[in-house]
This record gives structure tokens, C-alpha cells and sequence, in this order.
């Protein structure tokens, strides 16, 4: 059987293969590349190449293991962002984490730029004795991991249930006639926002049976020119060449 797994430290999809045949929520063990790792079970996936195998179900023992490690994790990172002030680089930390076995030390961050991060990897392997990986992480992958509320008052989708980032375009603002303000329009993560994509399709759709603006239409009143549609009640608003507006139902 192969699998569809969320890694808990590495918050990125993974393919699994287990003989085992396991339940969607199932919070196993992985192996990969002599490395262990923890993640839930999220799906079933048809056959494919997979990188990480089955190793076990978690137990108790697991759980402590983790947590000691996310705790070692946090104080590898206060330690990471001193020495990276020591020796003023411009990045910014996010996050760290182990792997399941502590054979891999993962320090997430941002910049705006390329660093040169060669010195602080070396003072971070001298310090915690096994392997480094610094890993630089864009705006968005930085709110999914870090979370936080929305326009919308409500928690992140991506920080709660998106699985992957949506394709996301400015004509999308357009389709939907809002108004192109980065305040309103952007996320907290400055990219737009993921829910842009949500109702997309129905409004194209709805605009497809819609006149256009600028379209001539023939009223009770007589001929004239559509200046706005309101796409949820299938109207629109007809101006008469004596500068009447007329509400018209185009269906």
C-alpha cells in the first residue's frame, strides 16, 4: 500500500510504502535515507516511487522521544539566531527541528538575499555533534508554519487545512471585481490570498451568461449601454442615452 503522509517536523508531503495496511490519521514512523522521521497518515495514493518506507505505528515511547527533541530543537535555534547575530547575517530564523533519530539538525529561515551561512554551519555542527541543514523558506511557507488569523478573522487555511499551495493570480482579483488594494487583496504572508482561488471558478462561470460592461442592451425603455452586473442577481445596470439608469434582468 503507499500513503500520503504529513511529516510533523518537516510540514511537507511524503510517499509511503508499508505492507502494513494503516488508517488515514495513523501517526507512524519513517525511513528515509538512514534517517527516521514521524508524520501522519493523511491518504491513500495509487502506486508510485516512494522515498520513505513503514517503520512502525507510534507509541508512547515515540511521543516522549519527540517531544525532548522539539525541546532541544528550540534551544538549538536561541543558540543559531546568537551566533547569526554575532555574525551579522541578514536572515531571519523560523524554526528548527530534529529528526525523529537526531541525525539531522533542520534550521528553517528567511531572506531577502543570499547568505553566506558556511561559518554558522560549521559553529552549529561543533556544537551539536550531527548533521546541519539550513533551509531557506519563502513568505508563504513561513505563515504555514508559523500560523496566525486572516482577513477574515479566522486561522490560517494554510496553517489548518490546505495541503499544498494553490495557484494564485491577480486576474482572479479581477474576475472577481474587488478592488486591487494590496490591503485587502494580500495575506499576512504579503502574497495573495490563497482563498482568491475559492469561488473562481463560479464566477467565471456566472460571467459567462453575463453581458459585459460597455455591451449595448434593449430595455423597456429603450436602447442603451450596460455600466455595471451584478452577477448574484443577474441584473445590471443600463444607462439611456438621456443618462437614465435602468435596472435590467439579463436572463
Amino acid at each position: 500500500m503507499f500513503y500520503n503522509v504529513i511529516l510533523d517536523d518537516l510540514s511537507e508531503h511524503v510517499f509511503m510504502h508499508s505492507k502494513v495496511r494503516l488508517e488515514v490519521g495513523s501517526h507512524v514512523i519513517l525511513s528515509s535515507k538512514n534517517s527516521l522521521f514521524s508524520g501522519t497518515v493523511i491518504k491513500y495514493i495509487r502506486k508510485c516511487d516512494a522515498d520513505y518506507s513503514f517503520v512502525r505505528i507510534l507509541n508512547d515511547e515515540d511521543k516522549d522521544k519527540i517531544k525532548k527533541n522539539n525541546v532541544n530543537a528550540q534551544s538549538a535555534l536561541s543558540y543559531a539566531k546568537h551566533v547569526k547575530d554575532d555574525l551579522k547575517l541578514d536572515m531571519s530564523f523560523v524554526d528548527s527541528f530534529y529528526t525523529f533519530d537526531k541525525k539531522q539538525l533542520y534550521f528553517l529561515y528567511t531572506s531577502s538575499e543570499r547568505v553566506d551561512f558556511r561559518e554558522l554551519a560549521k559553529r552549529l555542527a561543533d556544537k551539536y555533534r550531527t548533521r546541519i541543514e539550513l533551509r531557506q523558506i519563502g513568505v508563504r511557507d513561513k505563515a504555514k508554519r508559523v500560523g496566525g488569523i486572516g482577513p477574515c478573522g479566522l486561522f490560517l487555511c494554510c496553517n489548518t487545512f490546505l495541503t499544498d499551495f494553490i495557484s494564485v493570480s491577480i486576474n482572479m482579483a479581477k474576475n472577481q471585481n474587488l478592488a486591487l488594494n494590496p490591503s485587502k487583496i494580500n495575506g499576512v504572508c504579503g502574497r495573495l490570498l490563497c482563498c482568491l482561488n475559492y469561488e473562481n471558478d463560479n464566477y467565471t462561470e456566472l460571467k459567462s451568461h453575463a453581458p459585459k460592461v460597455g455591451d449595448k442592451m434593449k430595455t423597456k425603455k429603450g436602447l442603451g449601454k450596460v455600466i455595471s452586473v451584478d452577477f448574484f442577481k443577474k441584473t445590471c445596470n443600463v444607462e439611456l442615452p438621456n443618462k437614465t439608469v435602468v435596472c435590467q434582468n439579463y436572463e
